[in-house]
C-alpha cells in the first residue's frame, strides 16, 4: 500500500455557473482501520477559495496550517485576500520546494475569482498543476469518483443542482472505496454565500 493511501480520501471539487463546490469524506483510516469519522480533508482559506488535501493525514494537516499562515502573510501585505489562481501557483511553487523530500498529498483547490469566474485546480506531491473548466478529483480511489463525475457533470449548474451532483458523486464513489467514506461535507461556495452541508453514508 502506496503512503498516500495510508489514512484513505476522497476529495471532489466541481464548477457550476457562477459557484463552486468542494467536497470529501469524513473518514480517517489507518489502513483497513477506522480510527475517527469526522475528520474533512477540506480547508477553508478565506469565504471565496478552499482547499482540498487528499493523502497522508498528517502531512495534510501541516500543509493546511502553513496554506493559512502564506495567506495571512499575502493579506497583511496586499490589503485584499489571495486569487484562486494566484493561490495555485503558489501552493504549487511550495509542494515544489519539498520535490525531493516531499509531502504525501494531492491539493485539490476550489473558489471564485474576484469577477466571479469558478476556478478549479489540482496537483501532485510535487506541484505539477491541472486546471480544470468541469471537476477535478484526489484520493485512494481516482477511478469510481471520475467515472462518476463523467457521468453526472454538466454546464451551468445552479448551487442546488451541484450540491445534489457532487453529494451523489462522493457518496456513490467511496461505496467503492475500503479505505474512504463513512459520510461526507460538502461546500458550495457562491459570490454572496458560503454553504456547508454534511451528508451521511454508509457506515459498514
Amino acid at each position: 500500500m502506496s503512503i498516500s493511501e495510508y489514512n484513505g480520501a476522497a476529495v471532489i471539487a466541481m464548477a457550476g455557473k457562477d459557484c463552486v463546490a468542494i467536497g470529501s469524506d469524513l473518514r480517517l483510516g489507518r489502513q483497513l482501520s477506522t480510527l475517527s469519522v469526522d475528520f474533512p480533508k477540506v480547508h477553508k482559506i478565506h469565504d471565496q477559495l478552499f482547499i482540498g488535501l487528499a493523502g497522508l493525514a498528517t502531512d495534510s494537516q501541516t500543509l493546511a496550517n502553513h496554506f493559512k499562515f502564506r495567506h495571512n502573510l499575502y493579506k497583511l501585505r496586499e490589503e485584499r485576500d489571495i486569487r484562486p489562481s494566484t493561490f495555485t501557483q503558489m501552493v504549487s511553487s511550495m509542494l515544489y520546494e519539498k520535490r525531493f523530500g516531499p509531502y504525501f498529498v494531492q491539493p485539490v483547490i476550489a473558489g471564485l475569482e474576484p469577477d466571479g469566474t469558478p476556478h478549479i485546480s489540482c496537483m501532485d506531491s510535487i506541484g505539477a498543476i491541472e486546471v480544470s473548466k468541469d471537476f477535478n478529483v484526489a484520493g485512494t480511489m481516482p477511478e469510481a469518483l471520475l467515472g462518476m463525475c463523467e457521468s453526472m457533470w454538466k454546464p451551468n449548474m445552479d448551487p442546488e443542482e451541484l450540491f445534489e451532483v457532487v453529494g451523489q458523486c462522493l457518496l456513490t464513489g467511496v461505496d467503492r472505496d475500503a479505505l474512504a467514506g463513512w459520510g461526507a461535507v460538502v461546500h458550495i461556495i457562491t459570490k454572496d454565500s458560503r454553504v456547508t452541508k454534511i451528508l451521511k453514508g454508509r457506515m459498514d
